[in-house]
C-alpha cells in the first residue's frame, strides 16, 4: 500500500472495520454485541430497582400508617408481585394457621409462641434468599463483560498487530503507511473492548451495591415483621 493511498477515511469507524482482518473483525463483532448486552442488563435493572424502590417506599408508608397489617395485607391482594407485601402474606399466613390451630389461646405456652416467632422467621428467611437472587440475576453477565470483554480485544489488537508486521515483511518497506492501517485496525479492537469493558464494570459495581442496600431493606422489613408478631404474642399472654 503507497502512502497515496491513505486518506482521513481510511481511518473512519467504518472503514476500519471493513478493512480489518477476518480475525479483527470477528472481535469486533463479538464485543459489540457483548457491549449492547450489557447496556440491555443495564437498562432494564436501572428500571428495576427504580421500580422496586418506589414501590418498596410506598408499603413502608403504608405499613407505618398504623393500619392493621391484615387491611393492608388484603389492599396488596393475595398474590401480590413484590417483595415486601409477599413477606407481609407469608408471616400473616403462618399467624392464621397458629390460630387455627388454637396455637394463639389465651393459655399459650411460651414455648409455642417462640416455635411461632421462629417458623415466621425462617419463612421471612428464605423469601429474602429468593428476592436477593431475583434481584442479583443479570449481574453475572455484566461481570463476564467487565472481565473478558478487554482481554478479547487485547487478543484482537495482538492479531491485528502480527497482520501489520506480516505486511512490512511482504512489502520489505518500513513505511509508516504500510502498516498504519493494520495498527489503527488492531488498536481499534482495544478501543472496542475497552468501550463494552467500562461501563458494564461500573453498572456491576453499582449494581451489586444496589442489590445488597436492598437485601438489607428485606431483612430489615422482615424484623419488623418479626417485632410485630412478638408484640401481638405479648398482648394475647396478658
Amino acid at each position: 500500500m503507497d502512502a497515496t493511498a491513505i486518506t482521513p477515511q481510511t481511518f473512519n469507524v467504518v472503514h476500519q472495520f471493513m478493512a480489518a482482518d477476518w480475525v479483527v473483525r470477528g472481535v469486533m463483532i463479538g464485543l459489540a454485541m457483548a457491549s449492547l448486552w450489557s447496556w440491555a442488563v443495564i437498562i432494564d435493572k436501572a428500571a428495576r430497582f427504580t421500580v422496586l424502590n418506589a414501590q418498596a417506599n410506598s408499603f413502608e408508608e403504608a405499613v407505618g400508617s398504623g393500619r392493621a397489617l391484615e387491611d393492608i395485607a388484603q389492599q396488596a391482594g393475595e398474590h401480590p408481585r413484590q417483595p415486601l407485601p409477599r413477606m407481609l402474606q407469608a408471616a400473616l399466613r403462618e399467624w392464621r394457621e397458629a390460630r387455627s390451630k388454637g396455637l394463639l389461646s389465651g393459655g399459650q405456652s411460651d414455648t409455642q409462641a417462640a416455635f411461632l416467632v421462629q417458623r415466621i422467621d425462617r419463612v421471612l428467611g428464605a423469601l429474602i434468599d429468593r428476592e436477593s437472587q431475583r434481584i442479583e440475576d443479570g449481574l453475572g453477565s455484566l461481570a463476564i463483560v467487565a472481565t473478558a470483554s478487554p482481554f478479547i480485544g487485547l487478543f484482537g489488537t495482538v492479531w491485528g498487530i502480527m497482520h501489520a508486521f506480516q505486511a512490512i515483511a511482504i512489502e520489505k518497506n518500513t513505511n509508516l503507511s504500510v502498516v498504519a492501517p493494520a495498527i489503527a485496525q488492531a488498536l481499534f479492537a482495544t478501543a472496542i473492548g475497552l468501550t463494552a469493558a467500562i461501563p458494564a464494570y461500573i453498572a456491576y459495581n453499582k449494581f451489586s451495591n444496589d442489590a445488597g442496600k436492598f437485601s438489607a431493606r428485606l431483612a430489615g422489613f422482615a424484623d419488623d415483621l418479626v417485632t410485630a408478631i412478638q408484640r401481638r404474642l405479648a398482648e394475647r399472654a396478658v
